[in-house]
């Protein structure tokens, strides 16, 4: 049971935090149905990351075999069967599938172009080099999405931008954590890691980060943002943002962070407290 459970890579499904954006700063938290809406959409999501989680590791077996924690992995270290393991990513597609159609058709199609997206990752796309962390930022976004436009609630421009650049951030750290921990081995594990080095992610690290703190800062005192939540507090939070990107930067370059960013998001008490202080904060602000 523990080995079907890390397949289906559980603590991944922390992602899906995205699809409840658009409920916490749209206000619809009181609205019975649409939180409904918003659960559904985040469990379909949580549903369709596991398949292709799934059908990753079946394409990817046997290179994560070479590499030094993927040959761990219940398909690498033979606990699962291709077989065994392709049966349950399809289940997972199906329930995905029957939850987003729930929640809405748009969400629906939204959970569709995400299986796009991924698939042409995965056959491809992820040895482009810049297009593979965009792709992978896309996947956030479309959550994103999903809990906003999929279910009624109009997206603010300032957050899909900070949105984009977060996840910018969170992915080529991604990189730069792969590069650092394979060191020459990278190519051989991942060959798009040929075209990055660790002077190019690190600009690319830097930027994505102050234009992440930037975005969110300006979207708490924007005028548009005072009207609509009738307050100006929100930029009480940003402290919270600053501390858990410098933290996160802390760990990638002295820690040996930054390869998986839900691990990391879950296990590292700095980061808990910083998100813990953002959402109370923000709730408290917006209520």
């Amino acid at each position: 049971m523990k080995a079907w459970i890390r397949l289906l890579r559980p603590h991944q499904w922390i992602k899906s935090g995205f699809v409840f954006v658009g409920l916490l700063f749209g206000h619809g938290w009181s609205d019975s149905a649409l939180v409904m809406q918003v659960l559904l959409a985040a469990a379909a999501f949580s549903l369709a990351a596991s398949a292709v989680y799934v059908g990753n590791d079946v394409v990817d077996c046997e290179n994560d075999r070479q590499h030094p924690d993927k040959c761990r992995r219940p398909l690498a270290s033979g606990a699962i069967g291709v077989q065994s393991a392709l049966f349950l990513g399809v289940a997972c597609l199906l329930l995905a599938a029957v939850l987003a159609w729930l929640a809405s058709p748009v969400v629906l199609g939204v959970i569709l172009a995400y299986l796009l997206l991924n698939v042409g990752y995965t056959l491809g796309l992820k040895h482009v080099v810049l297009l593979d962390v965009f792709i992978i930022s896309a996947g956030f976004m479309l959550r994103l999405l999903a809990g906003t436009v999929g279910v009624g609630i109009a997206p603010s421009n300032w957050l899909l931008l900070c949105g984009l650049m977060v996840t910018l951030f969170l992915g080529f750290a991604k990189r730069r954590a792969e590069l650092k921990a394979l060191d020459e081995d990278a190519v051989g594990h991942r060959r798009v890691l040929e075209d990055y080095d660790p002077v190019l992610l690190d600009k690319l690290i830097g930027v994505c980060a102050a234009a992440t703190i930037v975005s969110y800062s300006l979207y708490t005192v924007s005028p548009e943002t005072v009207l609509m939540h009738g307050t100006d507090r929100l930029v009480a939070t940003v402290p919270f943002v600053v501390y858990g990107m410098f933290r996160y930067l802390f760990l990638l370059h002295r820690r040996s962070g930054g390869g998986d960013p839900a691990a990391q998001l879950l296990t590292d008490r700095h980061l808990v407290v910083a998100c813990c202080g953002w959402l109370g904060t923000t709730l408290l602000i917006l209520a």
